[in-house]
């Protein structure tokens, strides 16, 4: 009798193995598809890296109730190179307005040390973020660098941007109407 209380327990453990197994197999086509990052949805929670001083993690609602621009980019983007003292000047002139970019360097780990010195050579002052490549471009749903989402100071994105002179009379005109504007 013993022996077949002892089988029948191997059976009921064996059963529960194959169960997790299948379960964990399974989960990814259990899980609810992510949502579409597009106009008008709520801005991922994301998180980053800060690169100065002890390094401190940061995420989007450490920006709630500011516009922002949160750009994706890499140091070893030609695209991102143009594109940054645009933002740097843009932040200059709209910071006291309330504008936070934020821009998160999706480079390798272990790339910090180049990330700050793409930050000295290019005169940055607004945030640059170090975060994991696969964990913030699945979230946001990108591509490829650069892409800059424009998120109201209510966390709803409002518009997308490829490598874009930030500078420009249009590119200005845009940042008012989308990120400025009551309406938002």
């Amino acid at each position: 009798m013993s022996g077949r209380r002892g089988l029948g327990w191997l059976v009921v453990l064996g059963a529960a193995a194959v169960a997790a197994g299948l379960y964990l197999l399974l989960r990814p086509m259990l899980a609810a598809p992510p949502l579409p990052v597009t106009v008008g949805s709520a801005a991922p929670e994301f998180r980053a890296a800060t690169l100065s001083g002890s390094p401190r993690t940061l995420a989007l609602r450490d920006f709630a109730g500011h516009p922002l621009l949160l750009n994706l980019w890499a140091t070893w983007c030609q695209p991102c190179r143009e594109e940054m003292p645009s933002f740097e000047r843009l932040y200059r002139d709209d910071g006291p307005r309330g504008l936070r970019i934020v821009a998160v360097s999706v480079d390798d780990p272990g790339t910090d040390d180049a990330i700050r010195a793409f930050v000295r050579q290019y005169g940055l002052t607004f945030d640059v973020l170090h975060g994991a490549r696969s964990r913030i471009m699945a979230q946001y749903q990108v591509r490829g660098v650069p892409e800059t989402f424009l998120i109201s100071a209510q966390g709803r994105i409002v518009g997308t941007q490829y490598g874009r002179d930030w500078s420009t009379p249009e590119s200005r005109a845009l940042v008012d109407s989308l990120l400025f504007s009551p309406a938002r």
